[in-house]
């Protein structure tokens, strides 16, 4: 397959482009150049996709059998590309996210649960849910029935930028120190959760252009894949490290003022507003031929390329992740 993703040096990009690398398929990137090295086997091209003269120059008279977008800013430079591409691509992939769902997601919520309003022409990337909404609208005028709209949820593996899974490791690592080596753990150990590995997801989308799979789907593993307990056992196993997990009641974490999601990744509390955040229904994802592989190989493969690459930078966009130490400190002493 001639294949053109758009982005492709981080995260779900950088996984497509390896994932088709490794298939056979002939790759071509198109980035701004700066947020990371092409990976070798690629034809490179670059170019801000902002601006709609550099995008037309970059992408020349080519063509393409299918086009992977993993665009999450303004939903105006999706619709720029699609209208570009929309008679040189037979078909177009477009990874968005299960946050296009109006909050609070309800119960075990399908594709047709209510989304948010979307803009395919806004220059607006604020709203995060708007914004990819808007994506998915600027997909659909020019790719109507041969695209993909890949509703990810929660993405961890290798050469994520976000950060999630990442302080998770080098928190655990820390527990080498005996003066670290009590983690909290957010409970209950069973806690299900929800998530796609991003080479997962990588090679299912590559899979729908296969196949022309059209329309939305929640790409993401069954909920329950993994636990809290299975992701930290992994994250100790992975490590080396000798840490001590202390099990702490959601209440308890809610009472000393710490934030699921952000200030301890992964996360959310079994009940609440936020317990969808694990609780999507992915039969259909799954019928198309979605595959999610074990927790064990997913962090395993995340601390191998934190050893091998180093920490990502930390984040401009979107809030912080992880805990703070003294925070935690003072919440497992308060158990004592």
């Amino acid at each position: 397959m001639r294949l053109l993703v758009l982005g492709g040096t981080h995260h779900v990009g950088r996984a497509v482009v390896e994932t088709a690398l490794a298939r056979g398929d002939q790759v071509t990137t198109l980035t701004r150049g700066v947020s990371g090295a092409p990976t070798a086997g690629a034809q490179s091209r670059y170019a801000d996709r902002t601006d709609l003269r550099q995008l037309r120059s970059a992408l020349g008279d080519d063509t393409w059998d299918a086009v992977i977008d993993t665009w999450s800013l303004a939903p105006r430079v999706v619709r720029d590309s699609a209208a570009l591409l929309a008679d040189r691509a037979d078909y177009y992939g477009y990874v968005s996210s299960r946050s296009v769902y109006r909050w609070p997601i309800p119960p075990r919520a399908d594709e047709n649960a209510p989304v948010v309003d979307g803009d395919p022409v806004s220059e607006d990337a604020a709203d995060y849910a708007a914004a990819k909404r808007g994506g998915e609208l600027a997909a659909l005028e020019r790719f109507a029935g041969r695209s993909v709209l890949a509703r990810a949820g929660l993405i961890l593996g290798p050469y994520e930028l976000v950060g999630r899974m990442p302080w998770w490791l080098r928190r655990i690592e820390r527990a080498g120190d005996p003066q670290h080596r009590d983690v909290l753990a957010p409970g209950p150990p069973d806690r299900a959760l929800q998530y796609i590995d991003c080479r997962d997801l990588a090679a299912w989308l590559l899979h729908a252009a296969d196949e022309g799979i059209a329309g939305a789907f929640n790409a993401v593993s069954q909920p329950g894949h993994a636990t809290m307990r299975s992701l930290l056992d992994a994250a100790i196993a992975a490590t080396g490290s000798d840490a001590r997990l202390i099990w702490v009641e959601p209440e308890v974490i809610e009472a000393a003022g710490i934030e699921p999601w952000t200030e301890l990744p992964v996360w959310a509390p079994p009940y609440g507003e936020a317990a969808s955040l694990h609780d999507g229904e992915v039969s259909a994802a799954y019928a198309a031929g979605l595959t999610c592989r074990p927790v064990e190989q997913t962090v395993m493969d995340t601390w191998r390329w934190l050893q091998a690459e180093g920490d990502p930078p930390v984040s401009q966009r979107g809030p912080r992740h992880g805990l703070d130490p003294g925070k935690e400190r003072r919440v497992l002493a308060s158990l004592r």
